[in-house]
């Protein structure tokens, strides 16, 4: 993925050199981010933890919010040269993201209002709860930021053979798509009904928000790549779909214990992910990211 000489955008809070501790974070009200999976897998992988565990604590939403703190600063940000890297790529990415969702706002006589984006490392307080790296890039819309902790792009490519530039803007575009679905209303809709659904029914609701979510994704990456002029590689689409094919529930669930528990999806399975990813970037039209009308997805 070329983004040469692209515009970087000026909602990036870069908050690595600071650190914050406080409550658990809050899902009721709120979004798993893309990483949460992810960290299923790794807490199974490292502490033995059932991954189907993990991902009902982090999907249940009724854990209690302790008070934040304010995040303590440590002075000068210490960054590499490969880390200054990323952090450009990831705020011409953020950039891309604001001009392609600015325009279908505008058509729709609506008015975007870009996301922040949080750089931090290990913890930082969210209005949304104690952000923990672990939990890879999320999005909270109690404070309309994306948070994301650069070292979740080598978890992807070590462990989860998920790796490419445009794989790692595909996840910052998915955290933008709930930021989408937020200013939409499509948010607390969706929290309203899952506060009145069984655990299996607001499973079933939580994986076509991530849908969405992935097809939203999909239509910044065909509308971004026409209207800025960047370009992909021949295999970064593939990366992508590779990407999305290793965080399907199916697929991390089948890693994690050898069996396969669809009512207990959050996410969606892997050709889920894909088709929708798919369907956004072949259309480059959100009206056609209508997961909650679908009947198959």
């Amino acid at each position: 993925m070329r983004m040469d000489g692209q515009d970087e955008s000026s909602n990036i809070d870069d908050e690595r050199g600071s650190s914050g501790v406080g409550g658990g974070f809050r899902i009721g009200g709120g979004h798993i981010g893309i990483g949460a999976i992810a960290v299923a897998l790794l807490a199974w992988g490292v502490f033995g933890i059932n991954p189907l565990t993990t991902l009902s604590l982090l999907g249940g939403g009724s854990a209690p919010v302790q008070q934040q703190s304010a995040p303590q600063h440590s002075g000068p940000v210490q960054s590499s040269p490969g880390e200054d890297a990323q952090v450009k790529f990831v705020s011409q990415v953020l950039r891309s993201t604001e001009e392609t969702w600015g325009d279908i706002f505008r058509a729709s006589s609506k008015t975007y209002v870009a996301p922040r984006l949080v750089l931090y490392r290990g913890s930082y307080p969210t209005a949304c709860g104690q952000g923990q790296a672990a939990m890879g890039p999320f999005y909270c819309p109690g404070d309309s930021k994306v948070y994301l902790d650069l070292g979740f792009f080598d978890t992807m490519r070590t462990q989860l053979g998920a790796g490419g530039d445009f794989a790692q803007a595909y996840v910052i575009a998915h955290e933008v798509g709930h930021h989408v679905q937020h200013l939409l209303g499509i948010t607390d809709k969706v929290d309203a009904m899952r506060q009145r659904e069984d655990e299996a029914q607001a499973n079933a609701m939580s994986v076509r928000v991530e849908l969405q979510a992935d097809c939203f994704a999909g239509v910044w990456a065909r509308r971004s790549q026409k209207e800025n002029g960047w370009r992909l590689e021949p295999d970064d689409v593939e990366k992508a779909i590779n990407a999305a094919q290793q965080i399907g529930d199916d697929t991390l669930q089948r890693k994690a214990q050898g069996v396969v528990v669809p009512e207990r999806f959050t996410h969606g399975t892997s050709a889920q992910r894909v088709h929708w990813f798919g369907q956004g970037m072949k259309t480059g039209n959100p009206q056609a990211c209508d997961t909650f009308s679908a009947q198959n997805l």
